[in-house]
């Protein structure tokens, strides 16, 4: 199969990211903890040679108890049981750098990639909002400019880390008695604003080198710190115009970093929404609208938009006195896309928590499976994405009718593999080299301002 091909991930959330999913007969309450689950869903996932499969987190409860399932279980941790699971899908788990050790994650990261053969991906997360940080002891949220500061330092550290074992350092001379070449050990000995590390990794540089790099802001430093690191970034697009624009200006910044835009791949949200008929689609849609408790919904909308909730009104429009973009320091993005699709649409409060109900912003699409295919046809030839962050609104069941039904559509149509290459990284899926070690003789020098 030749030309250009579209890269999918499996977006895995409990029983779907549909705010009622858990409410439907199908539906298992306990998902969120059930090893089985998340196994079903990756070899499904696989299945459908999808490139990889994520698992979002973050160091604070979401959602209330009584809204839906609630709780989770530590990414890297599962996605060790389910790379055991699988042979080929990579496996993205979400970490913070706002809440994180360079030293400590970035030998988790390691440890997973040689685990699973050269599969790891990291979505590098900078976390919002003061619930975290009073998790760990402040008493209020740092500052978003100052979350992406760290970042940046957290990301140079890590680099250091990973590439404190040249490749070639264990040498196993029995007969000498030499089992690693010293010369190649290189400690990080980082001293800076936010970290001080000073030794070397406790693990081999791994096959991958360092892992996938993911990025998930679209706000202005989200969109810089992406340019600067990135190799793929998930974002929530609603419109085709507002995609395109999106693609545009990183693969701009990326270029302007210095950096080939090609090394960054574009994957925009999708809630599909399947049926054998249109008609189909709109009664599932339906069913999953009528099980919406708009009560939830208006807590977690007024938390969006930095509002209490007796300010919203579930039958009015949205308050025309909200604070804007640059007076909240999280989720700014999204904050944005909410609040522009509600003005756009002349949305009630009410209207809006259905439309977020599906995806959290994300863009949802109700149809059959040629026109889901023919949807995510159009964003990839129209400039507005590289590929696609799957997210079923049902799981196991919105999975398998995209696996099922939409992907044979995609390969019918040369858009997708039919089978996967053997021994591919999730790097070389992605279409990126390994990277060389910034401490290798003759290794290019590590250019941060360029990243």
């Amino acid at each position: 199969m030749t030309g250009r091909q579209l890269h999918l991930n499996a977006f895995l959330m409990n029983t779907g990211h549909h705010e009622a999913s858990w409410r439907l007969p199908e539906s298992d309450p306990y998902a969120s903890v059930d090893v089985a689950h998340y196994r079903n869903l990756a070899q499904v996932a696989e299945r459908g040679t999808f490139d990889s499969l994520f698992l979002a987190d973050g160091p604070v409860l979401f959602n209330s108890v009584g809204q839906r399932p609630s709780g989770t279980l530590e990414p890297l941790t599962l996605l060790t049981a389910l790379a055991g699971a699988t042979e080929h899908i990579g496996l993205i788990a979400t970490a913070s750098t706002s809440y994180n050790l360079p030293y400590n994650l970035a030998r988790t990261f390691a440890s997973l990639d040689h685990i699973s053969g050269g599969r790891a991906g990291w979505n590098i997360v900078t976390t919002a909002g003061a619930e975290a940080a009073r998790n760990f002891g402040l008493d209020a949220e740092p500052s978003h400019a100052t979350r992406y500061q760290r970042a940046a330092e957290f990301l140079d550290v890590a680099f250091k880390l990973w590439d404190s074992w040249e490749d070639d350092l264990i040498v196993g001379d029995k007969a000498a008695g030499v089992w690693g070449d010293t010369a190649k050990l290189h400690p990080a000995g980082h001293r800076g604003p936010y970290f001080q590390v000073e030794g070397a990794l406790n693990v081999p540089r791994s096959p991958q080198g360092y892992p996938l790099l993911v990025q998930a802001g679209s706000s202005e430093d989200g969109k810089s710190f992406a340019a600067r690191y990135a190799e793929a970034v998930f974002t929530a697009q609603q419109t085709l115009g507002d995609a395109q624009e999106f693609y545009a200006d990183v693969k701009a910044r990326t270029r302007r970093a210095g950096r080939d835009p090609e090394g960054i791949k574009i994957l925009p949200g999708i809630v599909p929404v399947i049926g054998d008929t249109e008609a189909e689609a709109r009664r599932r849609e339906a069913e999953l609208e009528d099980h919406i408790v708009y009560e939830h919904g208006l807590y977690q909308l007024a938390h969006i938009l930095h509002v209490e909730p007796g300010a919203l009104d579930l039958d009015a429009g949205l308050p025309a006195d909200l604070p804007t973009e640059d007076e909240i320091e999280g989720a700014k993005s999204r904050y944005t896309l909410v609040v522009e699709l509600a003005r756009r649409e002349s949305l009630t409060v009410r209207e809006l928590i259905g439309r977020l109900g599906g995806g959290r912003g994300h863009r949802t699409f109700t149809g059959t499976p040629e026109q889901v295919a023919d949807a995510i046809e159009e964003w990839f030839h129209a400039g507005a994405a590289d590929g696609f962050n799957i997210m079923p609104p049902v799981l196991p069941s919105g999975l398998e009718l995209f696996v099922d039904h939409v992907v044979p559509i995609l390969r019918s149509r040369g858009l997708l593999r039919t089978e996967y290459t053997p021994g591919q990284t999730l790097r070389e899926r992605y279409g990126l080299p390994r990277p060389d070690n910034q401490y290798a003789a003759g290794a290019p020098a590590y250019a941060l301002a360029a990243l």
